[in-house]
């Protein structure tokens, strides 16, 4: 585990209660894979936006839901969005008395923070962002590159993620 982890998870741990955290960046910045480091070392629950966005222009759905259902007080869970069907699949329940981590474009918006007990904003620039994405997802991504890069702009204009952030990760 690298210094910057384990400093990282250091602060989470500092905070009162159950941890809730909340990873967020642009596409391909490396969200998923820092989430993937943060659920096991806090024996946290991972939720990862891109099983619930309600297809691609589902950004703004998906960071409303994790307002509604994933960090509600009582009965949170989340639905998953059938990607090959184009339509809602199953409930994912969540237990509200583990530890959370929620990741994803869209996770740290201005409502989701104050149910949050510590936001990641995940910094990589722009270039290496798309080359990473479209290096991981391919052809299945390529034509949506630009479709969901408009809706990461305005969701940014309007909740300024790295500003609710207690933490910047470098991709």
């Amino acid at each position: 585990m690298s210094a910057e982890l384990r400093d990282l998870l250091d602060r989470i741990r500092a905070g009162a209660g159950r941890p809730v955290v909340l990873v967020d960046g642009g596409s391909g910045a490396g969200k998923t894979s820092l989430g993937r480091l943060l659920a096991p070392a806090l024996d946290a629950q991972l939720v990862s936006l891109d099983a619930l966005y309600p297809g691609w222009d589902g950004l703004e759905a998906g960071s409303a839901a994790v307002v509604s259902d994933v960090l509600r007080p009582h009965d949170p869970g989340w639905r998953a969005w059938d990607w090959r069907a184009e339509r809602p699949a199953e409930w994912h329940a969540l237990d509200p008395a583990r530890p959370l981590v929620v990741e994803g474009c869209g996770a740290l918006s201005r409502a989701a923070r104050g149910l949050a007990t510590f936001g990641v904003w995940v910094e990589l620039d722009a270039a290496e962002r798309k080359r990473r994405a479209l290096a991981r997802d391919g052809d299945e991504y390529a034509p949506h590159w630009d479709r969901w890069a408009r809706q990461e702009a305005a969701f940014w204009a309007r909740d300024h993620p790295w500003e609710q952030a207690d933490a910047v990760w470098r991709g």
